[in-house]
């Protein structure tokens, strides 16, 4: 860890231990918000995940027929700013939060899209999972559950979850289409939303490649502005039978700026949850979650405090306690928030290349989300083909994981192709993981290695093929 022996200039300076971690306030300020600008595509992102699939009763989160994605994007930034201030004065680490993607897509694809699911439903189950993680932080478990999953696969869940969500961004887009005698077909690339999403795609790609700082944000505002003129002279509407080249979400105009809309706090279900998921499903949903939760964090947490040479010795950052425990707390607020789980940003490395040492950071970060719930208006000027490239981006950076799998090693190879491969082609995270882990096993016995799996592994298993294998059970005993 770098330290420096100068004395601090003030009460912020000490608080944070500004000039002790080699930085300056101005330094942190500025920290903060490029890493806000790195991540800000959130508050775009996470209502077109969660805000435009229909639960299992036909209804969209918040209530109604329609998405209501500028009521999704308030609570998204709300959420993010609250819990990055959060991250900042207790934990003192430079690392922001907000809704996590993956995790809202278990939310929208795997749990609130069940049959006779509500939002306030699949919310409570992120509100369980986040107490939980949180008992499990203070008991000194969390380590526990995460060395009973070999590390491989926990790789490859975010491989196959980054896959999934690219699969998400290119029918979105219109890109891939079912049909054609085929399962997936490539959709009709001579519209102009194509060119939307072509010209959002390329300019990603590029401004990624040549490393400049908010290159998500800035290709979906750019592909934004091209469906704006192009709606605007055009006038090519909503995609229809009638109107097949039209885009999937019209860019349409409604202000700039708007009093927030904070109506999805506290539509959570605990009690309907359990009624309309039950038990067993709950269990293995809550899970999963979790799983996803566990590792990324910790993941984060550790790149986060190697770019900034804030670890120790062991490889720890200053206070992981703390670090974990508002981890834990940011799923709890996305759920009572309806955003869901809200975790640790990996693009907060951004910031850290600014110079960012500290928790300053993170506040304005925070500061300048909470801002950002009064911008909710615009949110409706984003179709689905501008903010569809940066799924695309997302998918390819989480899908550069699977550089950490031995190939050649069938233990884990096996499973792990399993659990990528299950997630796009059944459109189910949870199946996903379950593939994964029963492979795992199945693997591992096959070789006569049934001493290398972790007692943990056999339970989480066992749930796994009961959760596979619970409706033909239901149809033999005829309930």
């Amino acid at each position: 860890m770098t330290t420096s022996t100068a004395a601090p200039k003030n009460g912020l300076d000490r608080f944070f231990r500004i000039t002790e971690r080699g930085s300056t306030i101005g330094t942190e300020i500025r920290g903060g918000l490029v890493t806000f600008f790195a991540m800000s595509y959130i508050i775009v992102l996470n209502p077109l995940i969660i805000g435009t699939s229909p639960d299992g009763t036909g209804e969209f989160l918040g209530g109604g027929e329609g998405p209501n994605l500028g009521m999704i994007a308030s609570a998204t930034a709300l959420i993010a700013g609250v819990m990055s201030i959060l991250m900042g004065v207790v934990a003192n680490f430079p690392m922001a939060m907000a809704a996590g993607l993956g995790v809202n897509a278990i939310v929208a694809f795997s749990i609130a899209a069940l049959p006779d699911v509500t939002w306030a439903d699949a919310m409570a189950v992120i509100l369980i999972e986040g107490v939980l993680i949180l008992i499990l932080v203070l008991t000194g478990f969390r380590t526990a559950v995460f060395r009973a999953v070999p590390g491989p696969l926990k790789i490859a869940i975010g491989a196959g979850i980054g896959l999934f969500i690219t699969l998400i961004g290119l029918v979105n887009a219109g890109f891939v289409v079912g049909g054609g005698g085929t399962i997936l077909a490539m959709g009709n690339l001579g519209t102009w939303p194509i060119l939307v999403f072509v010209v959002g795609l390329v300019l990603a790609i590029v401004l990624h490649v040549r490393k400049v700082r908010g290159a998500i944000l800035i290709s979906i505002l750019v592909a934004t502005v091209l469906a704006v003129i192009l709606e605007n002279t055009l006038h090519i509407g909503q995609a229809g039978e009638d109107n097949p080249g039209g885009f999937n979400t019209a860019p349409t105009f409604q202000g700039v700026f708007d009093v927030p809309d904070f109506s999805l706090l506290g539509n959570f279900d605990i009690v309907g949850a359990i009624m309309h998921i039950g038990p067993l499903t709950l269990v293995l949903l809550v899970f999963t979650v979790m799983l996803a939760d566990f590792f990324d964090t910790m993941g984060t947490m550790v790149a986060i405090g190697a770019e900034a040479k804030l670890l120790d010795k062991e490889g720890n950052p200053p206070k992981a306690q703390q670090i974990l425990i508002v981890d834990s707390v940011g799923a709890i607020a996305g759920g009572l928030g309806s955003t869901s789980s809200n975790t640790a940003f990996v693009e907060s490395t951004a910031g850290v290349a600014e110079g960012a040492r500290t928790g300053l950071a993170s506040v304005v970060t925070g500061i300048a989300f909470l801002l950002a719930t009064f911008l909710s208006p615009l949110v409706a000027l984003v179709p689905y083909e501008a903010a569809a490239p940066a799924l695309v981006l997302v998918g390819f950076l989480m899908m550069t994981q699977v550089a950490g799998i031995d190939w050649k090693n069938i233990d884990i190879a096996l499973p792990a192709f399993f659990t990528i491969a299950f997630m796009p082609f059944t459109y189910s995270i949870a199946d996903g993981i379950g593939a994964g882990f029963i492979a795992y096993i199945i693997v591992k016995l096959a070789r006569g290695r049934a001493r290398d799996i972790h007692p943990l592994m056999w339970v989480v298993g066992a749930l796994f093929v009961l959760y596979f294998t619970i409706d033909p059970i239901r149809a033999a005993l005829g309930v």
